[in-house]
């Protein structure tokens, strides 16, 4: 089988974490999807709003720490079977509190559950790959997104990704969201500019698509290299 072949093997697991269709995540997410289309992947699209989950923890999922084969709800069961037949997951999310939303983060604690994503010693989902697109409306500057940086890196790619057994776990923070420029000064205040119109505005988001674009290529670009 040739590399080419190898690529055109592989699927791709696109979770989107959005309330609104026409949103900047979304948009985003889509050109992920096509990008790895193009690249050959088969892509799997999942649209945690659109498809109804709910991120509540609840009786049936909750994790039992003497019973690793705990048969969980269906819904979980299907999620689960989704992450398995993937080689790669692109997880697509706006920031929220220096963290993901609480969307996301419930499909998470639901479904990436004892005895499936943790707690064996060959883990399931050793060997996947998995790269987090994360939009922030904090400009480029702002000392903010250091810290924003490195809090993501460590609660997604060690806290979950590593923990989980993925062999690749890469945050990128796409900044500039907003079409209102927003920071934070020394002194803590949120300053929002005028938003931006016209061409200045059609640049912005060209720079933004392109860094999204850039992230996403190099993630296939690893994945082919690693092949």
């Amino acid at each position: 089988m040739t590399q080419h072949d190898k690529t055109l093997s592989r699927t791709a697991l696109v979770v989107v974490a959005h309330h609104r269709t026409d949103s900047l995540t979304a948009h985003t997410a889509r050109r992920a999807a096509a990008r790895l289309e193009a690249a050959g992947y088969r892509v799997d699209l999942l649209d945690l709003h659109a498809e109804g989950f709910d991120p509540r923890m609840n009786t049936a999922d909750q994790p039992d720490w003497g019973d690793r084969e705990k048969p969980y709800s269906d819904e979980v069961h299907a999620h689960m079977r989704r992450i398995l037949d993937a080689d790669a997951v692109v997880a697509v999310f706006p920031v929220y509190w220096q963290s993901v939303p609480a969307v996301l983060k419930g499909w998470i604690d639901r479904v990436w559950n004892y005895g499936f994503a943790y707690g064996r010693s060959k883990p399931r989902l050793a060997g996947k790959r998995i790269l987090w697109l994360a939009l922030a409306g904090a400009t480029s500057d702002d000392p903010v997104v250091e810290g924003m940086q490195a809090i993501l890196e460590t609660n997604l790619s060690e806290g979950i990704a590593s923990y989980c057994g993925f062999s690749q776990s890469t945050v990128g923070l796409l900044t500039d969201a907003e079409e209102r420029p927003q920071r934070v000064d020394a002194e803590g205040n949120l300053l929002v500019g005028e938003a931006v119109s016209g061409a200045e505005r059609e640049a912005q988001y060209a720079d933004f698509d392109r860094r999204a674009r850039e992230l996403v290529e190099k993630f296939v670009a690893e994945e082919r290299a690693g092949a």
